[in-house]
């Protein structure tokens, strides 16, 4: 196992009327904004819950953060905060709207410079603004997590940051926020989850048994629940498991001692970023195209997943392999997500502005750092 260092300040309320703990968590001396995104939270009771807990706390709102958050909305916010001289932000919805949250907490104490630095620079953050979430969306785990995603519309760049400053100070998890749900949203968020784990799990053996059946446990669960709540989407155990699953897959648990890839993740980012799909459809199309790219770097862990996650033994390593990818294809699809770019009217040749791109960065990206350009093209053609 390698060396690492653990702590999660993130203090989680979950369950049915946790939102009613807000007014425990919050002081009626803070001025607080409200960050979040067009509408839905309206449909789903979150918004009059918070209303309700915070009747008579100095609360002003800030609506329209996108899916896929963007810069410029940001900046927006980071206005009408200071304008209003908040000292406490209230991220409400998805991950969307986290992310945004943390990062107008960031740059509402960014100094003189271009805030645009923390993300394309990742120039350091010294101090954020404090930050609570009402959840109502599973899938980005940034409720319980230090990073966050932007993505910059006018230049086509998506990128992540990370501080210790912005972990929220709590977040609450009320599942019954979840039944109004789009299919796709909720599909969106198992995959996601369900990719998170991957990028913490199938690299190399580093004897770290117990991460990896917390992973596995993870995997296995949202196997097992993600075909009940499409059936059901009130079923409240289904929503519950997958709710508590999306947190503990980024929560940092499960990626102590362990290498991680994240290169998925990193060309997936590419893929929104230049053709506006959906995050999840983005990790859908990539990962297996890159397992098969990658296939001999993590065999030993692609055999492991396919035996302890899905059962299947008395195969050679390499028939192992492709049995580990075909069911991971095969689960995505089974729930609703296709897992290729021609799914998506996305042509290989329109892919060549990020292969340029990374070479231009220089990027190298998974767990041994071998992927560059000319890996991601090869990737990406197998994807197609």
């Amino acid at each position: 196992m390698l060396n690492f260092t653990f702590q999660n300040p993130t203090k989680i309320f979950f369950g049915k009327g946790s939102i009613e703990n807000l007014k425990a968590v919050l002081s009626k001396d803070q001025k607080i904004m409200m960050v979040t995104g067009k509408g839905s939270i309206k449909k789903n009771g979150g918004y009059d819950q918070i209303v309700k807990a915070l009747e008579g706390y100095d609360m002003i709102e800030f609506w329209g953060i996108e899916p896929n958050p963007r810069y410029e909305m940001c900046i927006k916010a980071v206005e009408k905060a200071k304008s209003e001289k908040v000292d406490f932000l209230l991220a409400a919805g998805g991950g969307s709207a986290l992310d945004a949250t943390k990062f107008i907490a960031a740059a509402m104490k960014w100094g003189s410079g271009d805030p645009w630095d923390i993300l394309s620079k990742g120039a350091k953050i010294e101090s954020a603004v404090p930050l609570g979430c009402v959840l109502t969306l599973p899938a980005t785990g940034s409720e319980m997590n230090a990073g966050a995603v932007i993505t910059r519309e006018s230049t086509k760049e998506k990128f992540a940051f990370i501080s210790e400053h912005i972990y929220p100070k709590f977040s609450i998890l009320d599942p019954e926020t979840t039944f109004t749900l789009p299919e796709r949203q909720t599909i969106n968020g198992i995959v996601d989850a369900y990719v998170h784990v991957l990028e913490q799990y199938i690299t190399y053996n580093v004897n770290a048994p117990l991460q990896d059946r917390q992973a596995e446990a993870i995997l296995m669960t949202l196997i097992e629940e993600g075909p009940k709540v499409k059936a059901d989407p009130i079923n409240y155990d289904a929503r519950a498991n997958i709710m508590w699953c999306a947190a503990q897959a980024l929560n940092g648990t499960i990626n102590c001692g362990v290498p991680q890839d994240w290169a998925t993740h990193m060309i997936g980012h590419e893929l929104t970023a230049f053709f506006g799909i959906d995050h999840a459809q983005s990790l859908a199309i990539v990962l297996p195209g890159l397992w098969q790219h990658q296939r001999e770097q993590k065999k030993e862990k692609l055999v492991h997943y396919a035996h302890r996650v899905w059962g299947i033994s008395d195969l050679s390593p390499e028939e192992m392999v492709d049995v580990a990818i075909r069911k991971t294809v095969t689960f995505f699809e089974s729930i609703g997500i296709r897992t290729r770019l021609k799914d998506y009217g996305i042509k290989l040749s329109d892919c060549r502005a990020i292969v340029e791109r990374i070479e231009k960065r220089g990027s190298k990206m998974g767990e041994h750092r071998s992927i560059g350009a000319r890996e991601v093209g090869e990737i990406l053609a197998l994807c197609e």
